[in-house]
């Protein structure tokens, strides 16, 4: 096991990764540099508990931290002011319409972040994995505008969610009480948080050991993928009959 970032290994395109439960503690989770985004290697990263994470002057950064933050989607909160914002009908959703629009969305700055970790390159990479139906966005739109959504890579019973975004309030949260609630439906047993966050913990997030996390993955990554739904953008009352998140 490596003791600090200098005795981490740099990857050739295409080298295996070394195994999770080898990173380091001090950054958390930092695991190995270099390698590609191509997607075989990113697949092959999720299948094994890794995710990349790194800025644009660094090389790629390699992450398995512990704990580990996941949402077992039955879990989630729902709050009575955002199933009244669902039910409402402000919002229309769809799957996998406008990846690029919500990958851009979740790359635009931030108030109070000097820049973002979604760079060209990163954008890029995703781009290429929902081309070949691995990656996969859930999108909020407000008249024809899109206003907020989520992306990741699925994994079997597994959804590895990336990041989210929101340009009127509550609109990711939305489409991540939309995931959830369909959870059943979409065969989707645990989503991956990656990193522990505030916002996460208080939708009903939460950490759990990395070895745990392991286990999980290993349980749920090889099974058969239930397709997203496809089609135009709809109101949550297309969704409701699927949908099994009960408020509090």
């Amino acid at each position: 096991m490596a003791s600090s970032v200098e005795d981490l290994p740099w990857l050739l395109p295409g080298d295996p990764f070394p195994p999770a439960e080898a990173a380091l503690r001090e950054p958390d989770g930092l695991l190995a540099l270099g390698g590609d985004l191509s997607p075989p290697t990113l697949l092959r990263a999720y299948r094994s508990g890794i995710f990349p994470w790194f800025s644009e002057d660094q090389p790629v950064l390699w992450w398995s931290p512990d704990p580990r933050l996941v949402l077992f989607p039955g879990e989630f909160h729902l709050s009575r002011r955002l199933w009244r914002t669902l039910r409402r009908g402000a919002f229309r959703f769809s799957f996998n319409r406008d990846f690029a629009g919500v990958i851009r969305g979740c790359a635009e700055p931030r108030p109070g972040e000097p820049g973002t970790w979604i760079t060209p390159a990163m954008r890029q990479a995703y781009e290429r994995l929902h081309a070949r139906g691995h990656a996969h966005s859930v999108e909020v739109w407000q008249d024809e505008r899109l206003v907020g959504g989520l992306y990741g890579v699925r994994v079997g019973g597994v959804f590895c969610g990336e990041s989210m975004f929101s340009r009127q309030p509550n609109a990711s949260k939305c489409a991540l009480a939309l995931l959830c609630g369909l959870h059943r439906a979409l065969d989707i047993a645990l989503i991956d948080a990656q990193v522990s966050s505030d916002h996460l913990l208080r939708l009903g997030a939460r950490n759990i050991a990395r070895a745990r996390f392991l286990a999980l993955l290993a349980e749920y990554r090889d099974r058969p993928e239930t397709p997203m739904p496809q089609g135009s953008p709809a109101g949550f009352a297309e969704y409701r009959r699927d949908f099994t998140l009960g408020y509090s």
